[in-house]
């Protein structure tokens, strides 16, 4: 499934091997490390995720 998903990746992620974050979106959000795309990845609800971007928002 990951192939045909349009994998998007972090602005916070750089190309020198630091921490890289990719998001897929469809019904649910996909993400997972793009150093390593073959790797299992978390699916999310809208709902879930909306959450957890709201928790990392008020951590700043």
């Amino acid at each position: 499934m990951s192939d045909q998903l349009k994998w998007f990746k972090s602005s916070y992620s750089d190309d020198e091997g630091g921490n890289c974050v990719e998001v897929a979106l469809s019904t649910t959000i996909h993400i997972r490390d793009s150093k390593v795309p073959a790797s299992p990845h978390l699916h999310l609800t809208a709902p879930a995720w909306t959450a957890f971007l709201s928790a990392v928002s008020a951590e700043r």
